[in-house]
């Protein structure tokens, strides 16, 4: 047995190291060179996109049977933080189709669906996205007014998906290749019940409505608007059974916002390293910068908070099964932390950087408005915050622990 003192929370296997170490070097070599041109063209890179495929990234947590790589929540952890570390717009696009279509599928998608759709969007061959929240309905998912109704052998879907990552591949509107639609089939006992669906690119009834433009950050990914008029979508694409969708939605929660969290520790740990660089070297009175009280408290607070989000998010990872659910606890409580966490230590950066740290040749300024979409995507700082509070509610002992 390994002893515990020498157990390496970050990177528990060689597996998991070999794979920093490959994310490491991609993400300098082929990722950091196109973030600041892609962020400000406020373009999706496409043909970079597909390289992760290559490297096996696409279906990180999907079975090997379905071409993916068999891997754990902290490998997921991993990628993400690695990619934010230079890139939180183009990780963004990654966890959209890795995390929000791919792992739910492969949990929840039945035999057939996984086989005929896995290989594609695990080879890059096909981008997919997921689609829950609409032009006016977001938190308040049961809300929805997409509405799906079986006639004969199909489904006839209808209704609008709103801020959908990877919803269109390029400037002309065109669709991605597969989504993930949630929509009501119906109600039982008075509640609504909330199916899902794979829709394809070419079925009938189904467009892009517009590219959303002009955002504050995640300027390397895509976001549309996503049309379902009388979309035709065969029964075949229905995953699991009517009203099951609620189960899934949840558990695959808990993958997306351990993900998010870590996209927001790869935008501390970048922050951190370039305002301490800068300290260094940046002179002012005749000193250091990192001589004076005010960098000192910037940087170490940003270091020490950063620290401790970082072995949450991990030990987050390492008790979460991804194969279960029942960690919204933990995967709430990752993301409430460590989103806002990063948030702060850019914006630090942007002051012990000043003039400098206000213009894009020195990063933390994109870093900063990446940052703060991480506090609304994947659940609201306030949907954290009631969430936590309702579980602690029902189970009080984790607290005696």
């Amino acid at each position: 047995m390994t002893h515990y003192k020498s157990y390496d929370l970050y990177n528990p296997t060689e597996e998991h190291k070999m794979l920093r170490e490959t994310l490491a070097q991609f993400t300098q070599s082929e990722v950091e060179p196109q973030a600041h041109e892609y962020d400000r063209k406020e373009n999706f890179n496409l043909d970079l996109f597909k390289k992760t495929a290559e490297l096996g990234l696409m279906g990180i947590t999907v079975p090997e049977e379905y071409g993916g790589a068999g891997m754990d929540a902290t490998a997921a952890v991993i990628v993400h933080e690695e990619l934010s570390s230079s890139d939180p717009g183009f990780a963004l696009a990654y966890l959209a189709h890795s995390m929000l279509l791919v792992n739910n599928l492969a949990q929840n998608g039945s035999e057939e669906q996984k086989k005929k759709y896995l290989p594609k969007v695990c080879s890059g061959e096909w981008i997919g996205a997921m689609g829950m929240s609409e032009p006016h309905v977001g938190t308040d998912v049961l809300g929805m007014t997409s509405t799906a109704e079986k006639k004969g052998d199909k489904y006839i879907l209808n209704g609008r998906k709103m801020w959908i990552t990877n919803g269109t591949i390029d400037e002309n509107k065109t669709p991605c290749d597969l989504v993930l639609v949630y929509a009501k089939t119906g109600e039982k006992n008075g509640r609504p019940l909330v199916s899902s669906f794979l829709v394809e690119k070419g079925m009938k009834g189904f467009y892009v409505g517009q590219k959303i433009k002009d955002k504050l950050g995640m300027r390397a990914s895509n976001t549309a608007e996503l049309v379902f008029e009388n979309c035709e979508v065969p029964v075949a694409n229905l995953i699991g059974h009517e009203g099951d969708s609620m189960i899934h939605m949840m558990k695959n929660l808990e993958i997306e916002r351990l993900t998010l969290a870590a996209m927001a520790l790869g935008i501390a740990r970048r922050s951190i390293q370039i305002m301490n660089k800068y300290a260094i070297e940046r002179e002012a009175f005749g000193k250091s910068l990192n001589f004076f009280g005010q960098i000192q408290k910037h940087i170490g607070d940003s270091y020490a908070e950063y620290k401790a989000a970082k072995a949450y998010v991990y030990e987050t990872a390492r008790n979460l099964d991804i194969n279960k659910e029942g960690n919204r606890l933990d995967s709430d409580g990752v993301k409430l932390v460590a989103t806002t966490m990063s948030k702060n230590v850019a914006d630090r950066a942007i002051q012990v950087l000043g003039g400098y740290g206000y213009v894009g040749e020195y990063v933390v300024e994109r870093l900063w408005r990446d940052a703060k979409l991480l506090e609304i995507g994947g659940g609201t700082l306030e949907a954290h915050q009631k969430n936590i509070t309702r579980d602690l509610v029902k189970n009080p002992s984790v607290l005696n622990v």
